[in-house]
């Protein structure tokens, strides 16, 4: 950790980022427009290289209305045969660096049967069905606690503000629960519907790692799904990545103006 911080700090000149913003698939946007220091994750010592298309895999620093933010151009998964640990290592860096608020953002499966592609779901809670842990292992009591309480992962007062920036902006928002899968493969009709009793809006593979171990951190948080298609037991056609990327892009207008309006009126 010593290492990766001084060597990021090195590159930034002494800046303290306050903000952390995770990009999820399709949604990377943000980053290229509000870019003033990048640095590949091949570049950062004990940092693992993003896969996935549409993730460019890259720390972007910059200054957005007055607030030091650093943005996860892509994120790492741990379907990519990575450890869990592994995953969420930049969440514990971004700490490490002053970040107090982190807003994480995903491409999800709509299992709620009125959500819609394109829809922006604002996440409120989530359910973990990985079938692991980020906090399993020893504990850095510099960090967080052995056993953080998980009452309110998400920010009520985050939701909040987002949902008011969001009808300043004229753009619907859901809010919902998300539940995380392993991956890399897509839900079974009979497994979206397990999701669906089980009290889930959405579904995907990602965000609640980061979650878990932010929550741990002692950040405040705040996710944000970009509903990209309808799950397999709603939905008639087979699904694809392709359709993921194609939907994100859609509504990536959308989702940076919600962004920036949600950075602007943070305290």
């Amino acid at each position: 950790m010593e290492e990766t911080i001084k060597f990021i700090q090195e590159k930034i000149s002494g800046q303290q980022p306050e903000i952390g913003i995770i990009l999820g698939s399709g949604l990377g946007e943000l980053a290229d427009e509000y870019c003033e220091i990048a640095i590949p994750y091949n570049d950062i010592p004990n940092f693992i290289k993003s896969t996935v298309k549409g993730h460019k895999g890259r720390l972007v620093f910059s200054d957005i209305a007055g607030r030091q933010v650093v943005m996860m151009q892509g994120r790492n998964h741990f379907y990519e045969g990575h450890s869990i640990q592994e995953v969420t290592y930049p969440v514990k860096v971004m700490k490490k660096l002053g970040v107090k608020i982190l807003i994480l953002t995903n491409a999800a499966g709509g299992v709620n049967e009125t959500f819609s592609p394109g829809d922006l779901m604002l996440i409120t809670d989530h359910i973990n069905c990985m079938g692991t842990n980020p906090l399993i292992g020893e504990n850095d009591e510099t960090l967080g606690e052995r056993f953080p309480d998980m009452t309110e992962v998400y920010k009520k007062s985050l939701i909040s503000l987002a949902e008011h920036c969001a009808n300043e902006l004229q753009i619907h928002v859901k809010k919902g629960v998300y539940l995380a899968n392993s991956g890399p493969s897509y839900e079974t009709p009979a497994e979206i519907h397990m999701a669906r009793t089980l009290g889930a809006d959405a579904v995907g593979m990602s965000t609640v790692p980061e979650a878990i171990v932010a929550n741990y951190c002692g950040m405040n948080v705040l996710g944000i799904s970009c509903i990209s298609n309808t799950a397999s037991s709603t939905g008639g056609s087979a699904l694809s990545h392709k359709e993921v990327i194609e939907t994100a892009g859609k509504i990536k207008s959308s989702f940076k103006n919600l962004i920036l309006k949600i950075i602007e009126e943070l305290n």
